[in-house]
């Protein structure tokens, strides 16, 4: 039997199909919502879901949560004197699930289908997958999370429906994508997404109120009141979905501390997490080529859709009132059953077909020499851009930077920034090349699959050689907080005036944000920029600001919202 796995930030959940719908399955305490929560006893025995998530307050150094935020890294996560990586402490999850499964249909799960973000990278899918092998199960496949919301939305019914949205805010991540259904076909135009953006977040927000509110920094620092007040901050949170108020209050050292926290207090708190909302949805669309007003339907789900604030938003941001016919806690699980269902090739299914896209873009590092014939490496040159139908398969050709050159070096990443130090390190390959008097010309095809898998095809017209490089599913030690750090400085990387690093913010965000011709000319403009930049002539610079900044205003020009 094969399952569908909504592995969530905050609370998984399981499904089947069966009888020709998909369905969802019971934990031991009969609930659909397992607490994506682990905890370790002092006789070392593992608690998972609720049990271990009410262990939170009372015993915060033998309890994980929110460890899917730490997926793709190799950040430890300590209980007690145990250590778990961020997929040891999934797969546990996962294993409770797998369990709870074969209890009520009473048939062995050998497969699953896990749902992940859309805006995953490539590593942190990678985990996701060794996290179900690591649960005893063989991951059929690895479906996005919007995409699974859609095909639940999508069939309901069976009818044909005009491009809609799916609006999908968990607990830890934010996700976007744009849908359409004709002819049984589920077919996703465009996905974008936050990995940093989910309902926790929003309660930070409450929690850094009653903080400041309570004049209490100090005690915060203590790791059992910190627990205490998170929790009191969730249930504050959700009672404001109810009202426009609600008190928030912990009992430390005997004493109760208490503060009213208002609806308007918390909008106005919140109001840079909202306005990080509208970047992805602007890139879907512009991505999907879709505007707001061809769209038939904005489809929320994930529990932080909940929030009168986030409904707020949407229905300003759209113009309209939201579709809230899903159950927003079940619908992602709900639809990873029906791909399940796919793939057993259920009869009840066979008209149904689903096709996805590739999340972030794909391509090789390269050089090039600007205008003043500086050469600058480290380069992004995207293969296959993000929101490419899958399967897919393109070509590039390329040539050697210097006569004589014996072989050729390059990094294969996955991202959207200009510069590869920002974006996924996949693999690097060394590829021989015959020496030639002039620059010897390299053909890269990338060919990528709806399950992750990534082949790279060099070959070299001139000797006729291809080598062949298959990306899938392996291990990665780079350690990701060094990876942070090394981001950290080059955001804070000096220039002599505050104009031109805002221009080079902006022309990287272009270039992150647009695809096709767009984005050339803004990996032109930045290249240029940048040239001019080393020249430290003030006048040249004050001229190709302004040239710049022009053209930058005509890239983005165009709006969809």
């Amino acid at each position: 039997m094969i399952v569908g796995i909504d592995l969530g930030t905050t609370n998984s959940a399981v499904a089947w199909w069966h009888d020709g719908e998909a369905k969802l399955i019971p934990n031991a305490l009969g609930e659909f919502l397992t607490p994506s929560a682990v905890s370790i006893t002092d006789d070392e025995e593992i608690l998972v879901g609720v049990a271990a998530r009410e262990r939170q307050t009372t015993h915060p150094r033998s309890t994980a949560t929110t460890f899917k935020r730490l997926m793709g890294s190799t950040k430890p996560v300590m209980l007690q004197k145990t250590r778990f990586l961020p997929e040891d402490l999934s797969s546990l999850v996962l294993r409770n699930l797998k369990r709870d499964a074969e209890v009520h249909c009473g048939q062995e799960v050998t497969g699953a289908v896990i749902t992940v973000p859309a805006y995953f990278n490539d590593r942190q899918r990678r985990a996701t997958r060794r996290a179900g092998e690591l649960a005893g199960l063989k991951v059929k496949r690895l479906v996005n999370e919007p995409t699974a919301a859609a095909l639940a939305y999508g069939i309901a019914d069976r009818e044909d429906r005009e491009p809609f949205l799916v609006f999908d805010l968990g607990g830890g991540t934010f996700d976007v994508s744009i849908v359409e259904v004709f002819d049984g076909i589920v077919e996703v135009r465009a996905s974008a997404g936050d990995n940093r953006l989910g309902g926790e977040d929003f309660t930070d927000v409450i929690l850094n109120l009653a903080r400041s509110a309570l004049n209490l920094p100090a005690a915060f620092e203590d790791l059992h009141l910190a627990e205490q007040a998170r929790a009191a901050a969730e249930r504050t949170k959700r009672a404001l979905s109810e009202g426009e108020s609600a008190t928030f209050s912990v009992l430390w050292n005997g004493e109760q501390h208490s503060t009213q926290i208002t609806a308007a207090m918390f909008d106005g708190e919140a109001a840079p997490l909202i306005e990080r909302l509208r970047a992805p949805v602007l890139r879907a669309m512009s991505d999907g080529n879709v505007r707001a007003d061809a769209m038939s339907e904005i489809v929320l789900v994930g529990g932080a859709t909940r929030m009168p604030l986030v409904r707020r938003t949407v229905t300003r941001m759209f113009g309209r009132f939201p579709n809230t016919a899903l159950h927003p806690d079940h619908a992602i699980a709900l639809g990873a059953a029906v791909q399940a269902g796919l793939v057993e090739r259920k009869a009840d299914l066979a008209e149904v077909r689903l096709t996805d896209v590739c999340p972030h873009s794909l391509g090789i590092d390269v050089m090039e020499v600007d205008q003043f014939g500086d050469a600058r490496t480290g380069l992004f040159a995207p293969i296959i851009e993000r929101n490419t139908v899958l399967p897919a398969s393109r070509l590039k050709h390329f040539r050697t930077s210097m006569p004589m050159q014996p072989k050729v070096q390059f990094g294969i990443y996955q991202g959207e920034a200009r510069n590869v130090i920002a974006n996924v390190l996949l693999r690097e390959v060394d590829i021989p090349v015959p020496p030639q008097s002039a620059s010897t010309q390299i053909d890269c095809r990338f060919t990528y699959d709806v399950s992750g898998l990534l082949e790279v095809d060099v070959t070299i017209p001139a000797s006729g050689e291809t080598h062949q490089l298959v990306i899938y599913d392996e291990d990665n030690d780079d350690n990701i907080e060094e990876r942070r750090a090394a981001l950290a400085s080059l955001k804070i990387l000096p220039r002599d005036q505050e104009r031109n690093r805002a221009i080079i913010g902006r022309a990287e965000a272009c270039f992150e944000t647009f695809l096709g011709e767009k984005r050339e000319v803004a990996g032109e403009l930045l290249k240029y920029f940048e040239g001019v930049l080393e020249g430290q002539d003030p006048r040249a610079i004050a001229e190709a600001a302004t040239e710049v900044s022009t053209q930058l205003d005509q890239l983005e020009s165009e709006r969809y919202l």
